[in-house]
């Protein structure tokens, strides 16, 4: 099992995110970015901007 956190994967938050591949961590972080996008969290549209 892997752990990533949001911050890990160009997010801003230390959300963490626990898979065994990268692509399944991928995919969480993206449902995690889109629900952030949903709420207007402005660090999260800001990081997604880098």
């Amino acid at each position: 099992m892997k752990t990533m956190t949001c911050n890990d994967l160009a997010g801003a938050c230390d959300l963490e995110f626990h898979a065994e591949t990268f692509d399944d961590m991928a995919e969480m972080s993206k449902r995690h970015g889109m629900e952030m996008l949903q709420q207007n969290d402005w660090a999260h549209i800001q990081g997604w901007k880098r």
